[in-house]
């Protein structure tokens, strides 16, 4: 099971629609992966398999921590774009 942080400044709106739409993706498709949720404060502590984030944020995580799996999203809403996301997710956890 892959453990991904879904984050964005306030951890309060737009990471928090995320979150329920991945996890709607991955209880549709059955992926192995297990969703936590914060603000910007929470992803230092963190210590699983990537973050996904908005497209703005990202920008700024991927310059702080480069050696993370980060994904910036542009729809939140958009499954089907979520679903893709996280297969390459694992796909690229998988080929390691």
């Amino acid at each position: 099971m892959y453990r991904i942080l879904v984050a964005c400044r306030a951890g309060v709106g737009s990471s928090l629609i995320l979150k329920i739409k991945m996890n709607q993706v991955i209880e549709e498709y059955g992926l192995p992966i297990e969703i936590e949720h914060t603000n910007l404060d929470g992803v230092p502590g963190f210590d699983g398999d990537g973050i996904f984030t908005l497209s703005d944020v990202a920008a700024e995580l991927k310059a702080e921590y480069p050696k993370r799996y980060i994904v910036g999203i542009q729809n939140i809403v958009d499954k089907a774009n979520l679903l893709k996301e996280m297969q390459m997710f694992l796909k690229a956890k998988e080929d390691k």
